[in-house]
């Protein structure tokens, strides 16, 4: 499981104060692309940290509030759907990135970042590392509040729209959202730049 290595290496070498950001949502159909930014307490980890996708849905909600409960600082922010199709979902994603940094109330020193691809313009120096969210106990935590929050947010948008099936699927392309598409075609939070929309409603 992700453990507290990165961090201490970076605290030891420079004395600054680490975050850990991860993003969720790439691949959907619908909805957005999110990222949550998390400054532990190095105190109080909580124990069973990994990569939110190893996780239930029950173990990511029960160390969501153990992380909540416990973390010196907090943020999420997101890309709409209408934004990652204007453009594209990788500066979506940065976006999203950004957002999340900039909203974080407790201003880090160094953030680690999951995965190979930095957003430029982060508030402090950075370092991407890959599959972080097995590796590192911040982007881990980060991870799982970042699935957490988009499977939420997704679920309310199932009352608005039922028929997709998002409050299971969060916007993937599960057999039962495609054919959803099929009888009903997109909503407004479909992401009209994916295939297969793109091919199939181009006209919208």
């Amino acid at each position: 499981m992700a453990d507290w290595t990165h961090e201490t290496a970076i605290i030891e070498a420079t004395g600054a104060l680490v975050a850990g950001m991860d993003e969720v949502g790439r691949g959907p159909l619908a909805g957005p692309v999110a990222a949550a930014i998390v400054v532990l307490d190095a105190r109080r980890i909580p124990e069973g940290l990994d990569d939110s996708k190893l996780l239930t849905a029950q173990r990511r909600e029960s160390l969501f509030a153990e992380i909540v409960g416990s973390a010196r600082a907090i943020a999420f922010g997101q890309a709409t759907a209408t934004e990652i199709d204007r453009l594209n979902i990788r500066r979506a994603t940065h976006l999203a990135m950004m957002r999340a940094a900039r909203g974080l109330a407790l201003p880090a020193g160094h953030i680690l970042v999951d995965g190979s691809d930095l957003p430029a313009g982060l508030p402090c120096p950075a370092s991407a590392i890959v599959k972080g969210d097995r590796l590192s106990a911040s982007i881990a935590a980060a991870s799982i509040v970042a699935k957490v929050l988009r499977d939420r947010q997704m679920a309310r948008l199932a009352r608005d729209y039922p028929v997709y099936g998002f409050e299971s699927n969060a916007g993937y392309a599960a057999a039962a959202h495609r054919a959803a598409l099929d009888r009903h075609g997109p909503c407004p939070h479909h992401r009209m730049s994916f295939s297969p929309l793109k091919e199939r409603f181009a006209a919208l």
